[in-house]
């Protein structure tokens, strides 16, 4: 067994750093704008007297980091190759361990580096609609989280009926709210789920639409404040929204599953972050502690000092190699649900899901310890803005929330566990040895 990335990972690694520092921290240094990174960060970010929004300086910036990374060819990597992407067979395991290494680098790592700024992400595609997103034409939210429903999905109260529209086209009536519409500021487009069938509760009769956000009646609401600013999450309203039949993004009655492959990508991906970030904590209190003299003595040599980071670490090196290896088998049963004509993400779900949810709430939980002990070890240093951790602390906070709160993963851990549910392998296996 190689517990190591393979060779063409680490090369490609290589290259992301020869084009951060080249490129990337040049820009970030360039002028003033170190002003989006250090103690200055959320004065600099946000418009305060402008609902929270994000200011239009700090979007520019993100803006030219992003062209600078699509010119150098790593922006598309995830698209499919046709789109300039990478072709790759092994997405979640480069995704996984890019995270990992943007987090965790001792420069641009924890999150407060124009090279790794994770409190900017990025929605669902569609296949046609790709050229648009890459050329920033196709802006879209990801509405799925209601006012009164979040993991409990199935039971959203906003409905889609069939009618016929004013141009004698099929069309539908969409009627709810949606709740954390990431980007709604600067979005053309919603991708709002609705129930157009089927029984509250019911994963089937849920469909994905493309709703245009300057639609009549679609209205904003409000932009949540949080605990990490600037804001960009609105609540919005539809009331008698109406948009053609062609605005359905996906099979009809099934949309969920387009909500379950941007889950399931993004919870392994957010581990992946997380568990870098605490080893950039763990990182960075060990060698603050090893310098740090206090009664004369470094702060290193106290036992107090001492066990707290080796359980981190110990916990941290363990679910790096659970992360990988789960990445790798998530790229396996997608390569064979492909080859069988299956949808890969329902195969994912039953075979890996409880995996997935282990790497996710224990890596996002464990960013938080991580980040809470690096500020103790820092002391009233550790407290101020003028270290990252309190800022790792406060975004990654929100990861034990999104993408299904920790208890729910937790939860589908232990239908696994229990036997509650199955991957089906075992099946599988038992009718292969009767032919």
């Amino acid at each position: 067994m190689n517990f190591e990335l393979p060779p063409e990972v680490r090369e490609y690694l290589a290259r992301i750093d020869t084009f951060i520092n080249d490129k990337i921290l040049p820009l970030q240094h360039r002028d003033d704008n170190n002003r989006f990174f250090d103690h200055r960060r959320e004065a600099s970010r946000t418009q305060w007297n402008n609902q929270g929004l994000p200011t239009e300086e700090w979007e520019q910036l993100l803006r030219q980091a992003k062209d600078l990374a699509d010119q150098a060819g790593f922006y598309r990597f995830a698209c499919p190759k046709e789109y300039g992407g990478s072709g790759s067979d092994s997405q979640n395991l480069y995704m996984c361990a890019i995270r990992y290494h943007l987090s965790s680098h001792p420069v641009y790592g924890g999150g407060l580096s124009l090279a790794n700024d994770l409190q900017n992400e990025h929605s669902v595609q569609k296949k046609e609609l790709i050229p648009a997103s890459i050329r920033g034409e196709l802006r879209a939210t990801f509405g799925l989280t209601e006012s009164e429903h979040g993991s409990d999905a199935t039971h959203m109260v906003t409905t889609a009926r069939a009618i016929t529209l004013p141009s004698g086209e099929a069309g539908y009536e969409i009627n709810g709210n949606k709740k954390w519409q990431t980007g709604m500021h600067s979005a053309n487009y919603c991708v709002i789920f609705a129930r157009t069938s089927g029984k509250v509760g019911s994963a089937k009769g849920i469909t994905a639409f493309l709703v245009p956000a300057k639609s009549p009646s679609l209205t904003v609401v409000s932009y949540e404040w949080t605990l990490n600013m600037p804001t960009d999450y609105a609540s919005i309203k539809l009331e008698n929204v109406k948009v053609p039949a062609s605005a359905i993004l996906g099979p009809v009655d099934n949309g969920l599953a387009i909500a379950q492959t941007f889950t399931h990508e993004n919870r392994i991906r957010q581990a992946a972050s997380s568990c870098g970030a605490a080893r950039y904590c763990i990182d960075r209190s060990v060698e603050y502690a090893n310098k740090r003299k206090v009664f004369g003595k470094p702060l290193s040599s106290n036992q107090a000092v001492q066990w707290p980071l080796v359980d981190l670490s110990t916990q941290e090196e363990m679910l790096r190699l659970l992360i990988l290896r789960t990445a790798v088998e998530m790229d396996q049963v997608r390569a064979t649900a492909m080859a069988t004509g299956k949808a890969p993400w329902e195969a994912i779900e039953r075979q890996l899901g409880h995996k997935i949810g282990m790497c996710n709430y224990y890596a996002n939980r464990l960013v938080g310890e991580a980040a809470d002990r690096a500020i103790q070890i820092h002391g009233g240093d550790g407290y101020s803005r003028h270290y990252p951790f309190e800022h790792i602390w406060r975004h990654f906070r929100r990861y034990r929330i999104t993408e299904g709160s920790e208890e729910v993963q937790m939860r589908k851990v232990a239908a696994y566990l229990f036997g509650y549910k199955t991957t089906g392998v075992e099946e599988t296996k038992k009718n292969e040895a009767k032919l």
